[in-house]
């Protein structure tokens, strides 16, 4: 008995002192949960006065308050902890992610975005700016704009990128799940590929459209196979963007799929979409669409036939394309035969040459986000480079500043003598313009 009664007792004794600690643990969840709703107005209220001190210091505080038991509490917590913005924000807006409540996922996923993409917020990016709160519903909207990225040379948190990933394919709610995915996509964060595929096979389509357009930006062929069965989707959107993706990551080996959806389209959109995929990749088997499609009634079709047969390179394919590019009333489908036209060797700068047509585009609002592509995809050639390098003397401030973005895409080790000079330019924008072309291309050049 005497020698029995000492480790009993020490076992007695450590479970007392983990007893104690675990109550003192427990305390103030206890505290909170004898609380009046008053009481959590209160804590709601003063998380707010901490949240106008701003600054990082005040940040372990608030951070305190993502464990509140209040579900206003906590939203306060994370929105306060948003807008001060650092990078001290970080840590606790990744234990947000964790939360059960989908608002407080949605504004924890954009206000990590933000932190890497500033105004991410403010101006609409996710969903943070369109929430509406119905009881223990989350209403929200997605715009419709959708290709945002960040810089090529900002490196993100590979735990901030896991998480993310973790809520595109798990999150609270169908917007919080989605929103996560737009996120993943817009910080290029390849490390969460697989829950990307994940939410691929969701049954919520707002979640696999975001999905598929993360995908899109993260830009991984390896991926592609895994989207083959989306080809045949039941949801015209969903379609549609699979087929993009496809093309986009140019999944050759799904060109008969393609090809089925463009012969077989429930929709013009679908439709569309499964001749820019075709354009993408073009070969010999799909040649003929391309080519049929030239004369199309339909303005889009009519440029998507053009650009894949600049792809395609066919020499014969040029008396047709120039007659387009001559004759054609449509600036949709001239932009297309214009860049037909450069891709197969036509880069005069002339007044009336393609390239300096397609340059020229990036002055009119309305097409420059349909040059601009066409210019980051020539430019990929050295030859197509320094012939856009000589369409600068004498440029206006929206062709400066749109070849500097095309140069910061495709430029290489001889585009920075250029951007550097670029980068003097009186013209205050377009000075900007071209020390962030040149940082892209040094990053990218460096490797």
């Amino acid at each position: 008995m005497i020698e029995d009664s000492f480790p009993t007792r020490c076992r007695w004794s450590s479970l007392a002192r983990l007893a104690a600690w675990a109550a003192a643990l427990l305390a103030p969840l206890a505290c909170f949960a004898q609380e009046s709703p008053a009481d959590a107005h209160a804590r709601a209220k003063a998380v707010r006065e901490y949240g106008k001190q701003g600054g990082s210091d005040i940040i372990p505080k608030l951070a305190t308050y993502l464990a509140d038991p209040d579900l206003d509490v906590r939203i306060e917590a994370v929105k306060a902890i948003v807008n001060i913005g650092t990078q001290y924000s970080i840590d606790p807006l990744i234990r947000a992610l964790g939360d059960i409540d989908p608002e407080i996922q949605i504004r924890a996923t954009d206000g990590l975005v933000n932190f890497y993409l500033p105004g991410y917020v403010t101006t609409g990016g996710g969903l943070t700016s369109s929430l509406r709160r119905a009881g223990n519903a989350v209403k929200s909207h997605f715009t419709d704009t959708n290709d945002r990225v960040i810089d090529p040379w900002i490196q993100v948190r590979p735990d901030l990128i896991s998480a993310l990933g973790k809520v595109a394919r798990g999150g609270a709610s169908v917007d919080a799940r989605a929103n996560a995915a737009r996120a993943v996509g817009v910080l290029r964060g390849r490390a969460a590929i697989p829950d990307l595929v994940e939410a691929l096979h969701s049954k919520d389509s707002p979640a696999i459209y975001e999905a598929l357009i993360a995908l899109q930006k993260i830009h991984d062929p390896s991926v592609a196979p895994s989207i083959a069965f989306l080809l045949r989707d039941l949801d015209d959107k969903i379609q549609a963007a699979a087929l993009e993706t496809t093309g986009l990551l140019q999944n050759r080996d799904a060109l008969p799929q393609v090809r089925d959806a463009f012969d077989h389209a429930r929709s013009q959109k679908v439709r569309r979409s499964a001749l820019e995929a075709i354009a993408l990749m073009p070969d010999a088997s799909v040649h003929d669409v391309l080519k049929n499609s030239l004369t199309s009634k339909d303005d889009v079709l009519r440029g998507s036939a053009a650009e894949g047969l600049g792809r395609a390179k066919d020499p014969a394919d040029i008396p047709a394309l120039q007659q387009m590019f001559d004759n054609e009333t449509k600036s949709g489908p001239r932009l297309g035969a214009a860049f037909a036209l450069a891709s197969m060797g036509k880069l005069n700068m002339t007044t009336f040459g393609p390239l300096r047509f397609l340059v020229n585009n990036l002055n009119l609002t309305a097409w420059r986000g349909v040059a601009k592509p066409y210019l980051v995809e020539l430019a990929r050639a050295p030859g197509v480079r320094q012939a856009l390098y000589s369409g600068l003397t004498g440029a206006t401030k929206d062709e400066k500043t749109g070849l500097a973005e095309v140069f910061a895409a495709s430029g290489g080790a001889d585009s920075i003598p250029l951007l550097e000079t670029l980068s003097h330019d009186p013209d205050a924008d377009v000075a900007q313009a071209a020390l962030r072309a040149m940082r892209a291309v040094k990053a990218r050049t460096a490797h």
